[in-house]
């Protein structure tokens, strides 16, 4: 049985999803990061990092969406979450760490701006950048990223459900995600995915 440790609007999102798609016996932990329990001695006894999320297999635990959601396709071929063919493996992964790398990082900006920085008036410039930085992201993954219907063309895959996530938080970085169609058609299909609507019922 695979553990997967969430918490709920965060992007473990994207690996919870990726799970139900992929029909694995799994259940969830929800983090209250309200009491830090992410930097419980328990918690950091699974994932030395303290964030989510954390996925605990028999072989071990796997932090990191890109590494979870690579794992989850591999894990479970006949899913067929990601492409065999090593180029175009290789190309989801670098949609996934781009997404990973650079896209919520930007979106870090307006929560953390301490891991950066430890004068407020810097938090607070790191902020007001975090749209403008959102909306420049998303206008290279609308452009040059999301092949339509899915982000890969005609197949779903791992970077579906990462996309999902992060598309998710735009609203609330300030940026209005009807400048984007293409990804505003791609968040009205997946909900309406079996999976996804299981996950995100079961959130609420």
């Amino acid at each position: 049985m695979l553990i997967l440790y969430t918490r709920t609007g965060s992007c473990s999102l994207a690996s919870h999803i990726a799970l139900e798609e992929a029909g694995a016996a799994y259940e969830t932990r929800e983090m209250d990061f309200s009491v830090q329990q992410q930097r419980s001695p328990e918690y950091l006894a699974l994932n030395p990092k303290g964030r989510i999320p954390a996925l605990v297999t028999d072989r071990g635990v796997l932090s990191e969406n890109l590494a979870i959601l690579a794992y989850i396709a591999q894990a479970f071929p006949q899913a067929r979450l990601a492409p065999t063919d090593p180029f175009e493996f290789g190309r989801a992964q670098a949609i996934n760490a781009y997404l990973s790398s650079t896209v919520h990082v930007a979106h870090a900006h307006r929560h953390r701006g301490y891991r950066w920085a430890d004068d407020p008036a810097a938090h607070e410039a790191m902020r007001a950048k975090v749209a403008s930085n959102m909306a420049e992201c998303f206008t290279l993954i609308e452009t040059e990223m999301l092949e339509g219907p899915w982000v890969l063309g005609e197949a779903y895959s791992i970077c579906d459900p990462y996309l999902f996530t992060i598309a998710g938080w735009l609203e609330g970085d300030g940026v209005d995600p009807a400048q984007f169609p293409k990804v505003s058609a791609h968040m009205a299909r997946m909900v309406e995915r079996p999976a996804v609507r299981k996950v995100l019922a079961a959130l609420t």
